[in-house]
């Protein structure tokens, strides 16, 4: 049997974390049997979750099939979210959500389970209302990266609130090419349509205002 990767003390708070959540929400997780160190480890993550609660789903599909041109995913392992109605709201994690970002991906689970409502303040939702072509965040982190949560967080946020944005958190290490032509040294690191970009995690307006630059 594989080793577990939740010790029975971190099963028990993610238990707890889940308890809250209001609805039931599909885990969307895209591998690939060629060329995947990490997806393995993804792929027992998100089995650990279902064991610990029966709220979550998952469908696995290969990076070549349909579904993953459906929701234009081009590398993996990757994850999509959907909501109980089975809604895209443009999220997606690409490596290991580890270390600080597991806690971004159960913030998510629990966001999802109450149908994905952005978390953020009139203001910001009034400016992003006016989004009207596709704008695609890509978030670089690293397990260890302690302001990254916040960064990736407010990027889904932003996803949530308009249909025609996408948001990624990227592990940085894993993805070491498309890193090294984003110029990725220091993270979190914010890349906007591969064109605007700015490291750190910004306050929510100065965020907002970023992504906006873009249009």
């Amino acid at each position: 049997m594989a080793e577990k990767l939740l010790n029975d003390e971190i099963r028990k708070q993610v238990k707890e974390i889940l308890s809250e959540m209001g609805g039931k929400v599909k885990i969307l997780f895209f591998n690939s049997d060629s060329n995947c160190d990490y997806c393995s480890t993804v792929e027992g993550l998100i089995e650990e979750l279902t064991e610990i609660t029966d709220q979550i789903d998952y469908e696995k599909y290969e990076l070549d099939s349909e579904k993953a041109a459906d929701f234009n995913i081009k590398m993996v392992p990757a994850l999509v979210l959907l909501t109980p109605d089975g809604v895209d709201k443009g999220v997606r994690f690409y490596g290991i959500p580890s270390g600080h970002e597991f806690g971004t991906l159960l913030q998510d689970i629990l966001s999802f389970s109450n149908n994905a409502k952005p978390e953020l303040s009139p203001e910001s939702l009034e400016k992003l209302s006016k989004i009207d072509k596709p704008i695609d965040i890509k978030v670089f982190v690293t397990p260890t990266c302690p302001y990254c949560p916040k960064a990736v967080l407010t990027a889904h946020n932003i996803a949530m609130a308009n249909e025609f944005v996408t948001a990624s958190m990227v592990e940085a290490n894993e993805f070491q090419d498309l890193s090294m032509e984003y110029g990725v040294s220091s993270v979190p690191h914010i890349v906007i349509n591969g064109k605007v970009t700015f490291v750190g995690a910004y306050p929510e307006p100065q965020y907002v205002e970023e992504v906006l630059k873009a249009l």
